[in-house]
Parts: C-alpha cells; structure tokens; sequence
C-alpha cells in the first residue's frame, strides 16, 4: 500500500474521531469556546511534535518566506473557520448528517484545483466528484 493512501485512510479515521469525540464532548458547551481550547490543544500537540522531531529551529524558515508564511497564514484562518463552522454544526445537527455534508470540501478542493491551479480532471475522476456529491447528499438528506 501507497504511503500517501496510508496517511489518507488514518487522517480520514482521525477527522471521524473528530466528529465523534466532539459531539460528545460538545453537550452543553459553548462550541465556539470548545473550538478554540481545541486549537490550543491541538497547537501544543504539535508543537511537542516539532519539537521531539528536533524541527523546531525550522520555523525561522518558514518566517523568512514572506509568501509561504501569507499562504500557511490563510490556510489556518481557513481551518479555523471550518473547524468553527463543523463544531457548530455537529452541536445541532446530527453527526451523520454533518460529516457527508462536511465531506464535500473533497469536491470544492478539486474544483478549485481545476481553476487556480489549471489540474486537468479525467472523466473518471469528474464521474467521482459526481458521485461523491451525490452520496454525500443522499447520506445526509435520506
């Protein structure tokens, strides 16, 4: 098995966790202010990573690369959003419809990578994205 579908299966089985150990620690709970000690927690979790890994001294690089920094920048305000908008969903929908429905970020990353980035998508792959909107509603909304 592939090294990239090996770090997919297990990031999939973990964004599940997510869903689940959220909408049962979220009963209650503010999920705005539970999103936010989650990023905390998450951000020392991965500091102590960087920092067992001895990559710590890595991080002047990433400052020093203005256009690096812009991008990883936008992408945290982006996750944090998303993490905001998932916790609030999952707090007052039901998880099994919210998960699918979450899961159309699969679609929106492909569409977006066919027009910023020029990706050039098969039949095949455009019968996939189909399919996946589809399943993703009908797993929702059924």
């Amino acid at each position: 098995m592939s090294t990239w579908l090996i770090y997919a299966l297990l990031s999939a089985l973990t964004a599940a966790l997510v869903a689940i150990f959220g909408k049962i620690g979220l009963q209650n709970l503010d999920a705005n202010t539970a999103t936010a000690i989650r990023a905390v927690i998450m951000a020392l979790f991965l500091v102590g990573i960087v920092v067992v890994q001895g990559k710590l001294n890595l991080i002047s690089e990433i400052l020093a690369n203005r256009k690096a920094l812009l991008f990883i920048l936008l992408s945290g305000i982006a996750g944090a959003l998303s993490w905001l908008f998932y916790f609030l969903a999952i707090k007052h929908g039901k998880v099994s419809q919210v998960a699918p429905i979450d899961k159309l970020s699969v679609v929106f990353a492909v569409v977006l990578a066919v027009i910023l980035f020029g990706e050039k998508i098969s039949l095949i792959t455009s019968a996939g994205i189909i399919l996946i909107t589809l399943g993703a509603l009908m797993v929702a909304l059924g």
